[in-house]
C-alpha cells in the first residue's frame, strides 16, 4: 500500500505598491457584475504567475474614488518576485492605463495590507477655477468658502471618536469608532484641499465630512450645529456626500516592525 503524501506549496507574501484612477472602477472590492481594481489585479497576477492570486487591499475605496498611494498584498509560490524587476514592467503592460504598479516587496507572513496598517490619509480637492483638465479629479465650486470656520470644525473632530453620523447607512461595519489623527483645510491657487488622517475610516465617511463642512464654509450651518450633528449619530443630519471624483487615498502608514525586503 502506497503512502500518499500531500505536499504543501510554500507561499510567500508580498506588498504591492500601486496607484489607480478610480473613474472607471466600481471601487476596490471585487463584485460579480462590475469591474473593480481588485478584480483586474487578480486576473493579471493569476495569468502571469500561473496560479490563483487574490490581492488583499489596505481598504475599500468606493466607486470613482482614486488612490495615488495604495498597498495590497499577495501570496504566491514564487519566492523571488521582489527581485524580478522585469515582472513589474510586464504586469504594467497587461494592466489598463488607469492602474500602475510601482513596486513589489517581500514581507513577513504576518504582515497584512489591511490589518497591519496604523493610519490612512485622504485628500479631497475642491476646484474654484474653471479648468476642463481638473474636472475628473476635483469638485468645482465657483464661490468662496470660509476656510477659517471649516478649520474650526476640523478641531471638533478630535473631540469625538464615534462618527456614525458620517457613515453610509446599512453598512456592514461592526463599529463606528475612529481616531482622527489630522484634519485641516488649505487653500492654493486652484482651490481648497481637505486632508484627513485616521486609524480607520467608515464607508463614505470622508465625503460626508466634506459635504457637512462645505455647509459650514458656505455658512448654512454653524460650529454648534456641527457638534450636534456628530452627537446625534444620525446620517440624515449631516451634509450630502460630495462626489467621489475629488477624493484621493494618498498615504497608508505601517508600523516599523512590518519590514519590507526590497
Amino acid at each position: 500500500m502506497l503512502n500518499i503524501v500531500k505536499l504543501l506549496v510554500l507561499k510567500h507574501r508580498y506588498f504591492v505598491h500601486l496607484a489607480y484612477n478610480g473613474t472607471n472602477f466600481f471601487g476596490w472590492q471585487i463584485q460579480k457584475k462590475n469591474i473593480t481594481v481588485q478584480a483586474v489585479l487578480s486576473n493579471c497576477f493569476s495569468k502571469l504567475l500561473n496560479e490563483d492570486i487574490m490581492p488583499v487591499g489596505a481598504g475599500r475605496t468606493d466607486t470613482g474614488v482614486h488612490a495615488s498611494y495604495y498597498i495590497a498584498h499577495i501570496d504566491t509560490s514564487v519566492d523571488d518576485l521582489h527581485l524580478n524587476k522585469s515582472f513589474i514592467k510586464k504586469i504594467n503592460s497587461f494592466l489598463p492605463p488607469d492602474i500602475v504598479i510601482y513596486g513589489i516587496y517581500k514581507v513577513s507572513d504576518e504582515a497584512h495590507a489591511r490589518f497591519s496598517a496604523i493610519s490612512r490619509t485622504y485628500k479631497y480637492y475642491i476646484n474654484n477655477i474653471k479648468n476642463p483638465f481638473r474636472n475628473e479629479f476635483s469638485y468645482f465650486w465657483h464661490g468662496n468658502l470660509n476656510i477659517e470656520k471649516m478649520n474650526e470644525a476640523c478641531k471638533i473632530l478630535f473631540e469625538y471618536d464615534d462618527f456614525e453620523c458620517f457613515s453610509k447607512l446599512h453598512s456592514d461595519t461592526k463599529t463606528n469608532i475612529c481616531k482622527i489623527l489630522k484634519a485641516e483645510w488649505t487653500k492654493d491657487e486652484n482651490g481648497y484641499v481637505f486632508t484627513i488622517k485616521a486609524d480607520r475610516f467608515l464607508r463614505n465617511m470622508v465625503r460626508a465630512i466634506v459635504g457637512t463642512m462645505f455647509e459650514i464654509g458656505t455658512e448654512k450651518i454653524t460650529i454648534a450645529d456641527f457638534h450636534n450633528i456628530i452627537k446625534s449619530k444620525n446620517r440624515s443630519n449631516s451634509g450630502k456626500s460630495f462626489p467621489s471624483k475629488g477624493l484621493f487615498l494618498v498615504d497608508i502608514e505601517y508600523p516599523n516592525e512590518v519590514e519590507i525586503s526590497k
